[in-house]
């Protein structure tokens, strides 16, 4: 069905005050707005708000139950407390109840690193980690409960994306991203240790 100016102007709205709560980022923003003004149909329209809340609706907080046992909005916000890690001749390790970055790069050359966000915070509900090793190797473990895409490459290595998959509803949305030259970088989903447990989402500070 054909949309009407009046339809793209709702949508608009709803894009305006997405913004403003920090939903959206201006490039995205400025991305779906463009998009929404030359939309023709409501096909075209309804993927720009799918993930939005209607304006000046509050949108429903998903409970613990229906994330899986996770409670997702008490662990999106706060300050960074690692925005990247490197290795040369060595390794590293991000694991526990660390606050990922909304960008976190890792790099890793005839060395490796081991990303953990099985009970990790997030800066942001949208967060991207830039993989990249050179002769050496990295993984990136994440629960089950995680929307997760997988975009890296690998030249004369791997760069595993069996994790890419939709999480339980309310989760970030992490994309994993770079290249591997020469090792490898793997992506896996594995159960939280508090589930494991039968704890449900209560979080375990670990050491490393």
């Amino acid at each position: 069905m054909r949309a009407s100016d009046a339809e793209r102007e709702r949508v608009a709205e709803a894009l305006r005050e997405a913004v403003a709560e920090g939903r959206l980022d201006m490039e995205e923003f400025e991305e779906r707005l463009e998009a929404a003004y030359k939309a023709r149909t409501h096909g075209e329209l309804a993927p720009l708000v799918r993930d939005l809340p209607t304006p000046g609706e509050r949108p429903l907080t998903p409970s613990p139950e229906a994330s899986g046992g996770v409670d997702w909005p008490s662990r999106i916000g706060g300050e960074a407390t690692s925005r990247g890690a490197f290795a040369f001749w060595g390794g590293f390790g991000r694991k526990g109840t660390w606050t990922v970055g909304r960008k976190f790069t890792a790099f890793a050359m005839w060395g490796g690193g081991d990303i953990d966000l099985r009970e990790a915070r997030f800066e942001s509900a949208e967060t991207v980690i830039r993989c990249f090793t050179i002769m050496g190797g990295m993984g990136v473990t994440v629960p089950p409960e995680l929307s997760v895409r997988v975009r890296g490459f690998g030249l004369m290595g791997g760069f595993g994306d069996k994790a890419t998959g939709e999480g339980t509803p309310g989760s970030p949305r992490v994309t994993v991203t770079g290249f591997a030259l020469m090792g490898g970088i793997g992506v896996e989903r594995k159960q939280r240790k508090a589930a494991k447990r039968g704890l449900g989402g209560t979080p375990r500070k670990e050491l490393g």
